[in-house]
C-alpha cells in the first residue's frame, strides 16, 4: 500500500504514535525529518532518484530553534511538496482544531487526510491510513461536526456590512456611525459587536482580524 513514507515532525512523543500507528500497519519503509527544510529536501532528492515518496505525514506547527529555516511550518511544507511532486498523499497529523483552517487544507492543499493529535491517536491514525490506502479522505471523528457547521454557515447581507468596515480598517466602536449614515439597522454599538460575536463563535474564531482573513480566502468581501 505504501512503500515509502516520510514523517515531519518535531516532537518525539508525537514521532512514537506515528511509528506505533505505522508498525501496527505493517508498514516498516519510513523516514523522518525533524525540520521542514530537511524534509522538502528528501522529497525532491527521492524524486529526482526516481524513487518518491508514497507519503507524507507532517505536523502544521514547528518549533525554531537556533537553525535557520525556509520553510517554519507544515502548511508551506505541504505547499513547497505538492509543487514538488503534485500526486503524493498527506496526513497532517496536528493539535490545531481550527475548522476554517482544516477545512482550507483539504480544499486548497488537498490533503487527503487530517489526526488530531489526541486520545486515541493511534487509531485514528491507522483508521486514516485505510482511508488513504483506498484513495478515501479521512478527517477525525470529533472534527467533523465542526466542519460540517463551519461550511453551513450563511452570511447575512448585514454581517457582510460589518466585516466589509471591519477589513476597511474602521474600528468595532466606529461601525454604528457609518450604520446611521448610510441608514442599516440595526446601527447600535451592542447589536454590532451582539453579531460580530455570534459570528466568530460560529466560525470558531476569537478575534476580527480571523474572521476579515477567512472571508477574504472565501471571497465573501
Amino acid at each position: 500500500m505504501f512503500e515509502k513514507v516520510l514523517i515531519a515532525e518535531d516532537h518525539e512523543s508525537s514521532n512514537i504514535s506515528v511509528r506505533k500507528a505505522l508498525e501496527d500497519f505493517g508498514i516498516v519503509n519510513s523516514d523522518y525529518a525533524y525540520y521542514c527544510d530537511d524534509a522538502l529536501v528528501r522529497i525532491s532528492h527521492a524524486v529526482k532518484d526516481n524513487a518518491p515518496y508514497d507519503l507524507l505525514i507532517t505536523d502544521l506547527s514547528f518549533e525554531e530553534d537556533h537553525i535557520p529555516q525556509n520553510i517554519k511550518n507544515g502548511t508551506d511544507l505541504i505547499r513547497a511538496v505538492k509543487d514538488l511532486q503534485p500526486r503524493i498523499k498527506v496526513l497532517v497529523f496536528s493539535a490545531e482544531g481550527k475548522p476554517v483552517l482544516i477545512d482550507l487544507l483539504f480544499k486548497e492543499l488537498s490533503i487527503d487526510a487530517f489526526v488530531r493529535k489526541a486520545r486515541r491517536d493511534v487509531t485514528e491514525l491507522k483508521l486514516a491510513l485505510e482511508a488513504i490506502g483506498k484513495n478515501r479522505k479521512y478527517l477525525s471523528t470529533g472534527l467533523r461536526q465542526s466542519i460540517k457547521e463551519t461550511n453551513t454557515y450563511e452570511f447575512r447581507e448585514y454581517d457582510i456590512v460589518l466585516i466589509t468596515l471591519l477589513s476597511k480598517g474602521i474600528l468595532q466602536k466606529d461601525i454604528p456611525e457609518y450604520l446611521v449614515q448610510h441608514q442599516i439597522k440595526p446601527y447600535g454599538l451592542s447589536s454590532v459587536e451582539k453579531r460580530l460575536n455570534y459570528i466568530r463563535e460560529a466560525l470558531n474564531f476569537t478575534k476580527n482580524e480571523q474572521l476579515v482573513a477567512f472571508c477574504k480566502d472565501l471571497g465573501v468581501i
